[in-house]
């Protein structure tokens, strides 16, 4: 695609004064890409391997984008690659050029009634292995022109750097310049497989978790070994032991299955599992602390229709898995 762009930049010169140019540039877009994927990977090598060009492809587009603009935007060594001044200008226009672009095409197909595009979702690592996959297999099959690039993983999502568009978290987001959708708010279910409740037996209190190998998550150096309950006497705040911890909450999942001990999840997360009778509800009289799922964009310019098609369909799946 050919796209025109009308940038201003300004020039450093040897003197102490300084040049304003405006440019009004005709570009191909894979070009404009391929400049913002460089200066994400840092190697030319590197984003010709993503793309599957020669490194030689990706160098020429570089260059055609200098020529074009009589500037400098990388300056290479034989060890790196770093921005220019004037290459971290041009690389914002490329963004909100680019940004533009996508967001004017799925105007055009959404005002034929039609939800497309690429929806770059990042989840977490038992939610999305257990929960999401038949639900996203169903998204794509009602809006075929729509496609997912689906990254899993515990970590906090970087937008930027990890290249998503939104993260479906637990928890409201800190930052409070990103846009939040909250999908439920949902109860922590204690459980343990039929194998293990047989060989160690049930907890009767929040106390007797002590008592019991707790399987737990860590998350940015955070370890949840903090389980809470409460009933009509009180709080009870209970540290919890383990001789299993994991930083990916479906490996929790896996060894609460096999009779490793006992987890603390919420329910989205464990629902099919006690459906199934893998695991089994414990301490079922008392209230356990809620968290809320959240569906998080960086800003309001990523909430597409496909956004808006992705969180409905959890809103109203989300809500069979609670009633």
């Amino acid at each position: 695609m050919i796209v025109t762009l009308s940038i201003t930049f300004t020039k450093l010169k040897h003197t102490n004064s300084t040049n304003t140019f405006k440019y009004k540039l005709i570009m191909n877009t894979s070009d404009l890409n391929l400049f913002i994927r460089i200066v994400e990977t840092g190697s030319i090598t590197e984003t010709a391997n993503q793309v599957n060009l020669t490194p030689a492809a990706v160098s020429s587009a570089l260059k055609r984008l200098e020529k074009q603009l009589d500037v400098q935007l990388l300056i290479r060594t034989t060890r790196q690659l770093r921005i220019t001044p004037q290459g971290e200008q041009f690389l914002f226009h490329c963004r909100n050029a680019l940004a533009s672009l996508e967001q004017g095409r799925i105007s055009a197909h959404q005002t034929q009634g039609k939800v497309s595009g690429k929806l770059r979702l990042s989840v977490s690592s038992d939610l999305g292995r257990n929960t999401l996959l038949p639900w996203i297999e169903e998204l794509l099959e009602e809006h075929p022109l729509l496609s997912i690039d689906l990254t899993v993983g515990d970590s906090v999502s970087d937008f930027y750097l990890d290249q998503v568009d939104m993260a479906l978290r637990f928890g409201k987001p800190e930052d409070s310049s990103m846009v939040s959708f909250q999908i439920a708010t949902m109860s922590r279910i204690t459980c343990a497989s039929p194998a293990y409740i047989s060989k160690y037996g049930n907890p009767e209190t929040p106390e007797d978790l002590r008592n019991h190998n707790c399987l737990l998550h860590r998350r940015a150096g955070r370890l949840f070994d903090h389980w809470e309950y409460t009933d009509s006497l009180g709080t009870y705040k209970i540290k919890v032991n383990s001789n299993r911890i994991s930083n990916d909450t479906d490996i929790v999942r896996r060894w609460a299955v096999s009779g490793k001990g006992i987890v603390y999840r919420s329910l989205i997360d464990v629902y099919s599992d006690l459906n199934s009778g893998q695991l089994v509800q414990l301490l079922s009289g008392y209230d356990s602390s809620s968290v809320e799922l959240h569906l998080i964009c960086p800003n309001r310019e990523q909430v597409s229709p496909a956004v808006i098609a992705f969180r409905e369909l959890l809103r109203s799946k989300i809500s069979k898995v609670l009633s």
